[in-house]
């Protein structure tokens, strides 16, 4: 069995602004309709429903902000083996120019979903191994707005700086967590690089405190964090520029 059309297909969304297009996009490449799941609260809760709206057993996952490659070959995607939950290919990232599995492409078992654990990387809680691709399929553009900037960088370095949860290798953890940090340039840079040191706080905050750290995954907790510092942000933002010029 090879090729997408052996597969499902579908785009989970929530508030994404370019989803429209990134969907139109994804049905183009693979070249078979893509359903769509939009705005369900909750991560957890829309793999869940995820899980239920496809018909296939295997299918290929794409996040609301995931820019496909145009020469990425659906014809070649191959069925995941026995014991493996699920395939990541990696994304390109805007800002820091990271290639790594964060935001990318994913061939997933609908059993998998049905039976993952609780794990605040609610997909590092499927059973079963997951398998990492070398390929680069596509980018993940989260740098739509300021708040979608500030989110994905606070999520993800919250999840990297507790990284030995995970068995993350120390070296490839302070490596990205650098990248985020202090190597982000483009729109909305600013914010990506506050998100991120924020998340790093965070991440040693939700330690001391059990259950905290689940907020990550709340988008009506992270819009209110969003709101209550997107002042101090822009206006170290403007210093920044003044200082460049």
């Amino acid at each position: 069995m090879t090729g997408a059309v052996e597969f499902g297909a579908l785009m989970l969304s929530y508030d994404e602004p370019q989803a429209n297009r990134l969907h139109a996009r994804l049905q183009h490449v693979l070249r078979v309709p893509v359903q769509r799941l939009h705005r369900v609260q909750g991560m957890r809760r829309a793999y869940r429903m995820a899980a239920e709206v496809v018909d296939a057993e295997q299918f290929i996952l794409a996040d609301g902000d995931f820019e496909i490659a145009y020469d990425f070959d659906a014809g070649a995607v191959a069925p995941l083996a026995d014991g493996v939950a699920m395939r990541v290919w990696r994304a390109r990232n805007p800002l820091n120019r990271l290639e790594y599995g964060y935001g990318g492409l994913k061939l997933i078992r609908r059993s998998a979903l049905r039976e993952m654990g609780e794990a605040v990387d609610v997909l590092a809680a499927l059973p079963g191994r997951t398998e990492f691709c070398a390929e680069v399929a596509g980018i993940t553009r989260f740098d739509q707005s300021p708040y979608h900037a500030w989110k994905a960088a606070f999520r993800e370095c919250t999840m990297l700086a507790r990284g030995s949860e995970y068995g993350m290798p120390s070296a490839e953890v302070e490596e990205r967590l650098r990248a985020w940090t202090s190597e982000c340039d483009g729109q909305f840079a600013e914010y990506a690089t506050a998100g991120a040191c924020e998340g790093i706080d965070f991440a040693r905050e939700s330690a001391r405190t059990p259950g905290l750290v689940d907020q990550i995954n709340d988008p009506g907790w992270l819009m209110e964090r969003f709101d209550a510092g997107r002042r101090a942000i822009a206006a170290a933002a403007r210093r920044a520029m003044a200082a460049a010029g």
